[in-house]
């Protein structure tokens, strides 16, 4: 589904990635953990093509993303819904507006919305919330919101990105079980994530970056350290 393969990206100098090869299988949840500035954003920039990279391939699904032209990057971004911390939701539209907004800009036609909409809205918990404004709803409400938003054109990749950041931890358990639903489905699931208690709860491969290199691959517990090492630098994995 993803895969990458000796990929490299720097900034001025400074590593982004560095000669990263990994395979995601079609249908897998990763989670992806490091340090603040090990790699992880620019690893999932580099999968919707945000960002070049300067080395190296990236296949998602059928698309070579680093051969891809500009004009065909809107097509590879249909394929792949994307999840935030802070729920980017449109704060003058109504939840059913907020999801809808997603089908539209694909020109979806109105039937199909009707129908695609309360679907999605049923799936994810907030049937009842849908002729609320965000300001309206909760932090748990509004995620739940941005995750419809996410699948309601059926992706085939869910990349989240700190989704439980701004969640109490009963929220975040909530989210981290519709996530798992969506998942189960068959969507392929990469959750970018600071929450260590979360990764270590759940049975799920486990990707460490550091430094811009994959340093840890396999299931099992979050593995840094609260802080680096002050000999090497590195957290440890």
């Amino acid at each position: 589904m993803i895969t990458f393969k000796h990929v490299t990206k720097t900034y001025d100098g400074n590593i982004g990635l560095k000669d990263v090869s990994l395979n995601i299988d079609d249908g897998e949840f990763v989670f992806l953990v490091g340090p603040s500035g090990a790699g992880k954003s620019t690893f999932i920039k580099l999968i919707v093509k945000e960002l070049d990279a300067d080395e190296g391939e990236i296949q998602v699904g059928d698309y070579r993303v680093d051969q891809l032209s500009s004009r065909e990057v809107p097509q590879l971004r249909r394929k792949v819904g994307m999840v935030f911390q802070d729920f980017r939701l449109l704060p003058k539209k109504t939840v059913f507006e907020n999801v809808a907004f997603a089908m539209e800009i694909l020109h979806k036609s109105p039937k199909t919305i009707k129908r695609r909409v309360p679907e999605v809205l049923k799936m994810v918990g907030i049937e009842d919330k849908r002729d609320r404004y965000p300001q309206e709803l909760s932090a748990g409400e509004q995620q739940r919101v941005a995750i419809a938003r996410a699948i309601v054109n059926s992706p085939r990749v869910v990349i989240a990105d700190e989704p439980t950041g701004n969640l109490d931890p009963k929220t975040a358990d909530d989210i981290m079980h519709l996530l798992d639903t969506i998942n189960m489905s068959g969507t392929t699931v990469v959750m970018v994530t600071h929450a260590k208690d979360i990764v270590n709860r759940w049975n799920k491969r486990v990707v460490a970056i550091d430094h811009g290199s994959i340093v840890r691959d396999g299931f099992g517990s979050y593995g840094f350290r609260e802080k680096a090492d002050r000999k090497g630098g590195r957290s440890h994995a």
